[in-house]
């Protein structure tokens, strides 16, 4: 277990949108001939770059969503913190037990036993941390939600506005021009169409791809659909004994 409490989205990724001006380098009136120019690198219209992960952390609504659930949240992350410095201190004192008895030479059979209470004191305390966190956790999934249902539309706007036809994420592209990074037009958008969301999900609220577990579940438990329309169903089978036949 780390000494600091790792909070899940706790560091939102920085947004990096670089737009450097071409800087003219002017010749010494001494130089005998100027240098060939480079050739400038040309912009296909049409075609963007954007890293949408960046752009939902960079949005207004998530930064202050993100500060205003380190409020609401305090105690339970006090807490969380709290109960991980118990836990690094206990397995501290373990560790140094070890590298005692394995300096003192103590039997192979004692050493693996402090090192399976080791594995298992971190084992709970991961767990214990990450149920003490959970409403936390819930709370950014949460927040990221209600911005991601709306970047679709924020994206959509920006390749409407500047007539773009193909969008690349980062990871697809080896190098791009920055005059194709659209990430900051699309966050300006976000912000417009998400000025802010609630911190708080609603009692028995849970992120998407678990309701789409649930929902693919129930579907799979559902019992098997009635006949077809115009087939008919098989005839009921008369009650009491049947006549045995000749």
């Amino acid at each position: 277990m780390t000494k600091s409490l790792k909070l899940a989205g706790g560091i939102a990724l920085a947004l990096s949108l670089l737009s450097q001006p071409l800087i003219a380098q002017t010749r010494p009136a001494a130089a005998p001939a100027a240098a060939p120019a480079a050739p400038r690198a040309a912009i296909v219209p049409g075609v963007g770059v954007a890293d949408l992960q960046a752009v939902v952390f960079g949005s207004n609504a998530y930064r202050d969503a993100m500060q205003n659930r380190a409020v609401q949240y305090k105690q339970v992350i006090d807490a969380a913190q709290a109960r991980a410095r118990q836990i690094d201190a206990e397995l501290n004192r373990l560790i140094t037990q070890f590298n005692a008895d394995r300096t003192a030479k103590k039997p192979e059979a004692t050493l693996q036993a402090e090192v399976n209470q080791i594995q298992k004191v971190r084992a709970l305390g991961e767990e214990e941390i990450k149920r003490m966190m959970a409403p936390v956790d819930l709370s950014e999934a949460y927040i990221i939600e209600q911005i991601t249902d709306k970047l679709p539309q924020a994206v959509q706007n920006v390749l409407n506005k500047r007539g773009i036809s193909l969008l690349l994420t980062p990871g697809s592209v080896y190098f791009a021009n920055p005059a194709y990074d659209v990430s900051a037009a699309i966050v300006q958008e976000l912000n417009i169409l998400v000025p802010g969301v609630q911190v708080k999900p609603p009692q028995g609220w849970v992120p998407r791809e678990v309701r789409e577990q649930q929902a693919q579940q129930q579907q799979q438990r559902a019992p098997q659909a009635a006949p077809a329309a115009g087939q008919p169903a098989p005839a009921p089978r008369p009650a009491g004994p049947q006549p045995e036949g000749r």
